[in-house]
């Protein structure tokens, strides 16, 4: 909660200046370190910089949020009076369990 009081965010900003002062490794350090850095310019926010982990992170949790709304839409919008069992599913296509452990498959990750 500390990054979300006034203190804390205004150790995450950055002025501008300190990269036109050759401090960009210092503050990539710092970055890596204490997290996201706000990089002011004319006073106002020009970007934020994170660790790559940081960014990977916030995508796929950005990716998982869109794919939880979207199941969520499509749970909502399904007629349950439509939906078969895995062993009426299998019997109307005509499989059997031991058919399917038979079946070796490799999973990408």
């Amino acid at each position: 909660m500390d990054q979300l009081s006034t203190l804390g965010m205004m150790k995450k900003i950055v002025p501008i200046t300190r990269f036109n002062k050759g401090e960009a490794n210092k503050i990539f350090d710092e970055v890596q370190i204490g997290g996201p850095k706000i990089v002011m310019k004319n006073n106002r926010p020009a970007c934020v910089l994170l660790s790559p982990e940081q960014y990977e992170s916030m995508i796929e949790m950005l990716s998982d949020s869109l794919l939880l709304a979207e199941a969520e839409q499509r749970m909502a919008m399904n007629d349950d009076t439509q939906n078969l069992s895995h062993e009426e599913m299998m019997q109307s296509l005509g499989i059997t369990q031991d058919e399917l452990d038979a079946i070796d498959v490799e999973i990408e990750e």
